[in-house]
């Protein structure tokens, strides 16, 4: 275990559509209300590496069984391509300039009823347990919910994880079940009795890093190695709810697809091509007629006011509608569909892009628009803009009605939440551009595509490296490509060409705490004191209830031989995280020096019962009990 506390958080979506039947082997909906709702959603989900959608070499037979047992929608699409923002739509009904979140960061708005609020006031328990910190209760779409479960632990070294496992999160949603089950009769002998709940459950795999990339074996396999854990995990979920299965309205869909080279894009969030809008969305449940396809295309809006209208309610000002007639074989309405992506503009300082899918067209506003013929072009390869003039004209007047190419000014991410998200790979950390001509996304395919590899985790080493290198020298202004580099060249001990990427990344005018203590760590290596004492003072201005900066000032203290000083900072910093393992073993370590051996012992034995079995630092820390005791 190293002397120096690591900062917890290293950056480490014309002609009306025409209307189609829905075919299948099951009947009419059922009116009967459904008791109980099970949301299901899962990150980075591609409808075609689903079994039900046609994937021969998919390990998804829980789906399957789902969509065999109900209604399928060959032709669902997100809202946008990213998880905060398309799961704010999943929720309330509304697009994203409805609910306000359009982008990861961006809180949604407290006024736009949701889910979990609509059923909560109709008596329904209501729970929700997520797997990433994009969905974190801080962005809003805890209310409604009397438990949320987003808490992600820290690992054994010291650094706050940005997601978990699904076997965790679907563990929790499971004793919640049992927590809110009521006996049955003591005779005969029966199953504990659900009151109506609303459960919704969010599953991260497979998202980006795929499993082990250090394996070399290719990302497509690796994917899919990760759907096919979450599918047998859903299993479990479903096992677990018992009896009460047969009662429950079942809904599986993904929040947004993913890329891996279409179009030049790897990972999802700054295209709106359907490579990474398109998912899987099926509904089952009592009443619900099986084997049912939809052929029409729906948008994940459709989902909140389709559960209440079969949970017996009514979700108001939404922009979805109820796909419920569908199930019987009667045509959904006329109408077009929206999606955005405002990464681009959030996250790089470029051209945000907005889509219109209306008949057989799909138009991408941008400052050189696309328009596809999506029935004869699928794939969305020939850009038919030029030789479209009025279609284009028609259909970008349609989108600004959505939405302009601006974001209210106040739309942005606090500076903490913003570098964990970096972390999870879903921003690179430029800036806006505003007030100057936008770049187009498109010519920016390249750079974006080297960025989503880097942030996705699939690059280590010496890969990663030469990465970052070639990003910072065609985005010089990339701060937060610049504290990456950083950050490898500190892990290898290389500060002299560490500590310029830390100034760069200030420089480009990262907000984070992050560049500050790395630059503290390089500035204390050649005991520079007083340059580290500076720096640790930024980083506390910027994020003053860090814990981790906290504990840095407390080993500074130490170095300068202010022992009360340093121990009564580490104390701060693990009163604000206990789980911060590295400022326990450094406060063991002032403790020895001050000669206080039995609050040593103390708090090394206490660091022994928070590590893992299995971490690496455990020898370490047995090593100093034994000196202290």
């Amino acid at each position: 275990m190293g002397r120096v506390v690591r900062p917890f958080a290293i950056a480490a979506s014309l002609p009306a559509l025409a209307m189609a039947v829905a075919c299948g082997s099951g009947g009419p909906t059922s009116t009967t209300a459904a008791r109980h709702v099970l949301l299901i959603t899962i990150d980075t989900l591609r409808a075609d590496h689903v079994g039900a959608y046609g994937y021969t070499k998919a390990r998804t037979p829980v789906l399957d069984a789902l969509a065999t047992g109900g209604v399928v929608f060959d032709r669902a699409y997100a809202a946008s391509p990213v998880t905060l923002p398309s799961h704010a739509t999943l929720l309330t009904g509304r697009y994203p300039p409805g609910h306000g979140s359009r982008d990861n960061g961006l809180r949604a708005s407290p006024g736009a009823a949701t889910l979990g609020t609509e059923l909560r006031s109709r008596g329904f328990r209501t729970a929700a347990f997520v797997a990433a910190f994009p969905l974190d209760h801080q962005f809003g779409l805890n209310r409604g919910f009397e438990v949320y479960g987003d808490h992600l632990a820290r690992g054994a070294d010291g650094r706050i994880a940005n997601e978990r496992p699904a076997s965790q999160v679907v563990d929790e949603a499971i004793a919640w079940l049992r927590t809110i089950a009521t006996p049955g009769p003591p005779a005969p002998p029966a199953p504990p009795a659900l009151p109506a709940f609303f459960l919704w459950v969010h599953l991260f795999q497979p998202h980006a890093p795929y499993g082990d990339p250090s394996t070399g074996r290719p990302a497509l396999d690796r994917y899919d190695e990760e759907i096919a854990t979450v599918d047998r995990e859903i299993g479990r979920l479903l096992g677990a709810l018992g009896p009460a299965r047969s009662d429950t309205l079942i809904v599986a869909a993904g929040d947004h697809g993913e890329a891996f080279g279409e179009h030049g894009e790897y990972a999802h969030s700054i295209f709106v091509y359907d490579t990474t809008l398109r998912v899987p969305l099926m509904i089952s449940g009592p009443g619900i007629a099986t084997g049912v396809r939809v052929p029409e295309a729906v948008t994940l809006a459709d989902v909140a006011p389709t559960v209440m209208r079969l949970a017996g309610g009514r979700l108001a000002d939404v922009d979805g509608v109820d796909l419920s007639p569908a199930f019987g074989g009667t045509g959904l309405p006329r109408r077009e569909l929206y999606a955005e992506s405002f990464a681009p503009l959030v996250e790089f300082g470029w051209a945000p892009l907005r889509s219109i899918r209306s008949g057989p067209w799909k138009l991408v506003a941008a400052p050189r628009p696309e328009l596809f013929d999506i029935e004869k072009d699928p794939d969305e390869r020939a850009n038919l803009a030029a030789s479209q003039p009025s279609v284009v004209r028609d259909l970008e007047a349609r989108a600004g009605r959505y939405s302009g190419a601006e974001l209210p000014s106040a739309a942005a991410a606090d500076a903490k939440s913003a570098e964990r998200l970096r972390a999870l790979g879903y921003s690179s950390g430029s800036r806006r551009n505003n007030g100057a001509q936008r770049p187009d996304p498109k010519d920016r395919r390249e750079l974006a595509a080297r960025i989503a590899q880097v942030t996705s985790g699939e690059l280590t080493g010496a890969a990663l490296v030469a990465a970052l290198e070639g990003i910072v020298r065609e985005d010089p202004g990339n701060g937060q490509a610049h504290l990456r580099l950083g950050y490898a060249r500190l892990q290898a001990d290389d500060c002299a060409r560490a500590e310029p990427e830390f100034h760069a990344a200030a420089a480009a005018g990262l907000q984070s705490a992050d560049v500050f203590l790395g630059l503290a760590g390089c500035l204390g290596r050649r005991r520079d004191l007083a340059g580290a004492e500076r720096a640790l003072a930024e980083a506390r201005r910027l994020e003053p209830d860090n814990p981790a900066v906290i504990a840095n000032i407390g080993l500074l203290q130490a170095t300068r031989g202010d022992l009360p000083a340093a121990i009564q900072s580490l104390n701060a910093a693990l009163a604000a995280d206990p789980d911060l393992h590295e400022a326990r073993f450094n406060l063991a370590l002032v403790f020895a020096r001050a000669g206080r051996r039995i609050e040593a012992a103390t708090a090394a034995r206490e660091l022994l019962t928070r590590l893992p079995a299995n971490a690496p630092q455990r020898p370490e820390v047995d090593r100093l009990l034994r000196a202290v005791q």
